[in-house]
């Protein structure tokens, strides 16, 4: 009897220790991989048609970096971030379809979020009827895209390899640098007594830390254009100097950014490294105050839903307008935009109608909602998400493919840049047709649901 109730004694002292030891391979296993893809030689900046030349060096390193998230059911989820203009769709599907395959993950589980920083590289289908290529300049775009792909799908394996048991934590934090660039001309930016929206300010912020304490990474988001800088020298902008000042305050860590509904706000003023590195100091101040507050604890489930609609297009332009529109131009992207266009008549091609495969996805962390969209989305988007699902969600855009502007109905009616004329840039043949705001909201709402 004595052995018995000795034997019972020491069972239930390492009864703690095993329950949460089971515990926590139940909770969250998170990998990480970063790489730098700055390129090794000059190629054309995106973001800038006004731009003349390749770059001239870098200003701080280009990165991806990509982190695997496993739930206690398995379900694993990627989420690579980019300092990229943006993605096509094409180079989307082939990365996304290769990781899904290496570390099995669904492709509704893989998001492809770019920064849209103006000084990185042109990739091939994103903006590049803006710049004035020639062939060399070309194969130099295609070369750098097929090892970016690379790049990206190693990471993933890489990823994959480094899982852990850790902890995830969720919060929104809030910074002021956004400014809305509809209502408020840069011009006049020194002169203004007050600054008009919408705009919405939030700092999405996840903390992954391991079992022990340590800071693993920190994924965080804001919603505005990273265009402080126009020269020539690679730069993630102020959305690096906000990475690079974080993984100062904490070594040891990577910080992953992402871009959400900045399509319409600009940081401003601008146009000089320090205000890029105010900016980015800024920004990080705001993530390193929710870092060291009470964040909210998130239950190891992970559910998600993903859907791609077809969003219409208004008529396009006649080969008459076109023809008119190519000799006022006279040079610049205009000029190159409708001669594609022209050029397309003249083979027979019709032009597009609509763009389809537009992507949505919805993904919830133990009941903290990401909302993931494609585009360059305004910010007239996270203002209406918020509204009805919380303003605890997070929205993302500039994810998985970036074809243009996505406006909200009432950026549509008002025209502007965002509105009517942005799309010549992506090579569309005319702007969004009435009606797209409807239904993507719809969609998320569809998708929502579906994962309740």
């Amino acid at each position: 009897m004595r052995t018995i109730l000795i034997s019972l004694m020491i069972l239930s002292t390492f009864l703690p220790l095993a329950n949460a030891q089971v515990a926590d391979l139940k909770g969250w296993k998170v990998g990480l991989a970063t790489a730098d893809i700055t390129p090794q030689k000059p190629m054309w900046l995106a973001g800038y048609a006004s731009r003349t030349k390749p770059s001239e060096g870098a200003m701080h390193p280009l990165w991806a970096k990509c982190l695997v998230f496993e739930d206690a059911q398995a379900n694993r989820s990627v989420l690579l971030t980019l300092d990229i203009v943006g993605i096509g769709a094409d180079f989307s599907q082939k990365v996304r379809t290769a990781i899904s395959k290496k570390a099995a993950v669904p492709m509704a589980n893989i998001l492809i979020n770019c920064s849209h920083t103006h000084s990185g590289p042109v990739l091939d289908h994103v903006l590049t009827s803006i710049y004035p290529l020639d062939k060399d300049n070309k194969a130099v775009i295609a070369s750098y895209g097929t090892w970016l792909a690379d790049q990206l799908i190693q990471l993933s394996v890489r990823a994959v390899k480094d899982m852990e048991p850790v902890q995830l934590f969720a919060k929104n934090g809030v910074s002021r640098v956004q400014v809305n660039r509809r209502a408020n001309q840069e011009k006049d930016i020194d002169k203004l007594k007050e600054l008009k929206g919408p705009n919405d300010f939030a700092v999405p912020v996840f903390k992954v830390q391991t079992l022990s304490g340590k800071l693993k990474a920190i994924v965080f988001g804001y919603a505005c254009h990273p265009t402080v800088l126009s020269g020539y020298q690679w730069s993630g902008d102020y959305a690096g100097f906000a990475q690079i000042e974080l993984e100062k305050l904490y070594p040891g860590t990577k910080a992953l950014f992402f871009q959400g509904a900045g399509g319409d706000q600009n940081p401003l003023p601008r146009r000089t490294v320090q205000l890029a590195k105010q900016y980015g100091k800024s920004l990080a101040a705001s993530v390193e105050r929710v870092i060291e507050e009470e964040m909210k604890p998130l239950p190891a489930s992970f559910k998600s839903a993903a859907a791609g609609i077809t969003l219409p297009l208004t008529t396009p332009p006649t080969l008459a307008e076109l023809q008119k529109i190519k000799q006022d131009a006279g040079s610049g992207y205009i000029y190159e935009w409708s001669s594609n266009l022209i050029d397309q008549y003249k083979q027979g091609k019709p032009l597009l109608s609509n763009y389809p495969n537009y992507p949505i996805h919805v993904w919830d962390f133990g009941g903290q909602k990401l909302i993931s969209l494609g585009g360059e989305i305004t910010i007239g988007y996270a203002v209406k998400l918020k509204e009805q699902y919380g303003e605890d969600i997070f929205v993302m855009g500039y994810t998985n493919d970036v074809m243009g502007y996505i406006p909200t109905e009432l950026v549509l009616e008002e025209g502007g840049y965002e509105g009517d004329t942005s799309q010549r840039a992506y090579g569309l043949p005319s702007k969004w047709a009435a009606g797209i705001e409807n239904q993507i909201l719809s969609t998320i709402n569809d998708l929502i649901n579906k994962i309740q």
